[in-house]
């Protein structure tokens, strides 16, 4: 039988695993920002509030999780750790640190943290630093990147220009000649690349916010 908690801690690390805040995952899915809220879950007089079917349907859809792994996230009582490599942001555009393909290369200058696991043996730990992604990310947030997981329209990225330039992003669009990308912080203007620009590109996945 399934549980009022069940539910909400599973639509909670859906949004985790898409790097986004219960509040993100309702925007992502076209709904109220207020409606995975935990101040919704409980009515003023006290009875449980579930989650309706339609907005269910709705965050699986717009995060591409199909039925059966939301049903794992249901029956998870505890969630999978898994040891990554942690680089600073900052120091993610230098040379070394990545392949051509945007896998991490290498040990050097890498460290390790133990977060929820990715399903991605390639996953890696990027920590913020500064406040230019606000309000996002903070100073001392740290984002997991995962280089093999599909990229849709509205998903937040870590892209890497052929310049060395590394920025985290919106893909506002993507064609065959062409990546847009809208910022996170409304102060900084949006970006637009020709593709053979981009060396590579990788979705985020979970964040510690």
């Amino acid at each position: 039988m399934l549980s009022h908690t069940q539910i909400w801690n599973a639509l909670d690390r859906l949004a985790e695993r898409n790097g986004l805040s219960p509040s993100g995952l309702a925007k992502k899915a076209g709904l109220d920002a207020t409606t995975f809220n935990k101040s919704k879950r409980i009515t003023n007089d006290g009875r449980e509030r579930w989650p309706s079917t339609e907005s269910v349907s709705k965050a699986l859809t717009a995060t591409g999780v199909p039925i059966d792994s939301f049903v794992n996230l249901i029956e998870g009582t505890k969630r999978i750790v898994q040891s990554v490599p942690l680089l600073g942001f900052a120091q993610a555009g230098h040379g070394g640190y990545f392949d051509d393909a945007g896998f991490p290369a290498g040990s050097k200058g890498w460290d390790e943290v133990g977060l929820p696991s990715v399903n991605d043996e390639h996953a890696y730990a990027l920590k913020i630093m500064g406040d230019s992604m606000k309000p996002a990310y903070r100073d001392g947030d740290i984002i997991v990147v995962s280089p093999e997981a599909q990229i849709r329209k509205g998903d937040r990225v870590v892209v890497k220009t052929k310049d060395g330039e590394v920025m985290v992003k919106e893909l506002k669009r993507r064609t065959t000649k062409l990546i847009e990308l809208q910022s996170l912080n409304p102060n900084h203007v949006d970006r637009s690349f020709p593709a053979s620009d981009v060396e590579w590109i990788a979705r985020i996945v979970w964040a510690s916010q």
